[in-house]
């Protein structure tokens, strides 16, 4: 179900580095994880609106880590993506690392036919972010970077059991949604096309070959 994808950086000609074409230890990787919930370095146990044992009873893992953001879920269905980066191969500048990941979601999406967009001040990915009452999350992020390498990352929800977020409040977000391409679509979409759709948009973002 993971998938590790090594990254060749492609020679820059828009002046911010004169790196020729090399390979790096830069990597993608893609995973399911079975049905877990984690708690961001600055988000607030309080979001968790379940007990141990009720947490338990769910089968249902949770974990305080050490990536930003606050309560997410991770589950079957959702495709979480791990970036390893130098951001010295790139641009130092988490601001534009994070609105790049963005990107890449709302080009995937955008290819299913649904618009998405950013929500000033939430990182990640809505639906209708602008439309007081409709806003839908589809992808969610939190990362760490030490010494400009990443980690962490994104969780785009494909075919999810959305029925898990309402157990918690999702990255501390009140009174907003979360949603899935199949929720959106009206059918399960097959995660392994969604992969390689990301993979593309990762290459076109970055600037990136996929290896």
């Amino acid at each position: 179900m993971g998938e590790n994808v090594a990254i060749k950086i492609k020679a820059r000609e828009n002046g911010e580095s004169n790196m020729q074409t090399l390979p790096t230890t830069d990597r993608l990787l893609f995973t399911e994880h079975e049905p877990v919930y984690t708690l961001g370095k600055s988000g607030k146990p309080s979001n968790v609106l379940l007990n141990d044992d009720e947490l338990a009873q769910k089968g249902i893992s949770y974990f305080q880590i050490n990536r930003g953001g606050d309560i997410t879920f991770h589950g079957p269905g959702q495709i979480v993506g791990y970036p390893i980066l130098d951001l010295e191969h790139f641009k130092t500048d988490l601001g534009w690392y994070l609105r790049s990941l963005e990107e890449v979601i709302i080009l995937t999406v955008a290819e299913y036919g649904l618009k998405c967009e950013r929500s000033p001040g939430e990182t990640g990915v809505w639906l209708d972010a602008s439309v007081k009452g409709r806003e839908r999350k589809i992808c969610a992020m939190g990362i760490r970077c030490s010494r400009w390498i990443t980690m962490h990352g994104f969780a785009l929800n494909v075919n999810t059991n959305l029925n898990y977020f309402n157990f918690i409040i999702p990255c501390g977000i009140q009174g907003k949604q979360v949603t899935s391409l199949a929720k959106e679509l009206g059918y399960d979409v097959p995660v392994d096309e969604v992969k390689e759709k990301l993979k593309s948009n990762f290459e076109k973002v970055f600037t990136v070959e996929l290896v």
